[in-house]
């Protein structure tokens, strides 16, 4: 077997398939790995279609040109920036492939940083990332074995459909996922969302409480409801009815009545599921 040949398998056995998304290289210091970049994520839809509320007719977008008021084909589309005279600069796809960027073809590493170092909240979408050719294997498992072991991420820039990303190459289960960051400047700043509301030392001691009966979540057993919920919904529909409204859970009056309630059902949950006992709470008020 050419060693072509090996590597093609090597990756479709590790892919399942999937089709590569980004083609290139991570670069750190002077080690290059020829990899492969595939979609992590597949979006369910719901079969939803945007129709007119009158009367139920199906609205369909168009692309349509302005100048010669005809539909345009994807075959015809490219990109195009106005300058400042009003003229529009036409940019197509070979174009975008000469762009003159370093992380079009290579994830940049920049440095290597503390897990906790990222918020999460700049997380966005990940991918996963797959060694390209059997001379990528050894490089691929080095980099994936020393960030297991350092507890670091490796912040780098890669060019993703049409635009460059700040991301991180993280480990997963012996192999590596690149997931895609937004940059700073596009969170918006929240203001102050803090209350101001003070609190009792029993009612963070109930809350701790609760909190620690209310762990062991698998959440490879949690699943999206909405689609159960959207059929019944249409059914219902269907049938001329008016689906049921749920009722908005009421805010707390006596905050520490529901703290102490929800840690009786919580026990009882977890003693139902077979959980530890019981454990004492102090009613030190």
């Amino acid at each position: 077997m050419s060693e072509l040949t090996g590597g093609r398998s090597a990756i479709v056995h590790q892919t399942g398939g999937m089709r590569a998304v980004w083609s290139g290289w991570i670069a750190f210091g002077l080690v290059s790995v020829p990899v492969q970049l595939f979609n992590a994520v597949d979006e369910h839809g719901h079969g939803l279609h945007l129709v007119h509320a009158a009367d139920g007719a199906r609205i369909r977008l168009r692309r349509v040109c302005e100048a010669e008021e005809r539909e345009i084909p994807q075959s015809e589309l490219a990109r195009g920036w106005e300058a400042p005279d009003g003229r529009m600069v036409i940019l197509h796809d070979a174009d975008m492939e000469a762009l003159p960027l370093p992380t079009r073809r290579t994830v940049e590493v920049l440095g290597f940083v503390p897990i906790e170092d990222v918020d999460p909240v700049l997380y966005s979408r990940p991918y996963w990332v797959g060694f390209h050719g059997r001379a990528a294997q050894r490089p691929y498992a080095l980099l994936t074995e020393a960030l297991a072991r350092s507890g670091r991420l490796a912040v780098c820039k890669v060019a993703l459909r049409t635009r460059e990303r700040l991301a991180v190459l993280r480990p997963r289960r012996c192999s590596l996922v690149l997931q895609t960051l937004l940059w700073p400047e596009e969170l918006r700043d929240p203001g102050d969302l803090s209350s101001p509301a003070p609190l009792t030392d029993r009612e963070l001691q109930l809350a701790e409480v609760l909190m620690s009966e209310m762990t062991g979540v698998d959440l490879s057993e949690l699943h999206d409801e909405y689609a159960a919920a959207l059929e019944q919904l249409i059914d219902v529909k269907a049938a001329g009815g008016q689906p049921r409204e749920l009722p908005e859970p009421a805010p707390a009056v006596d905050l520490l009545a529901v703290l102490e309630e929800s840690v009786r059902a919580a026990r009882e949950a977890r003693q139902d599921d077979g959980g530890p006992g019981e454990r004492a709470v102090r009613r030190d008020r």
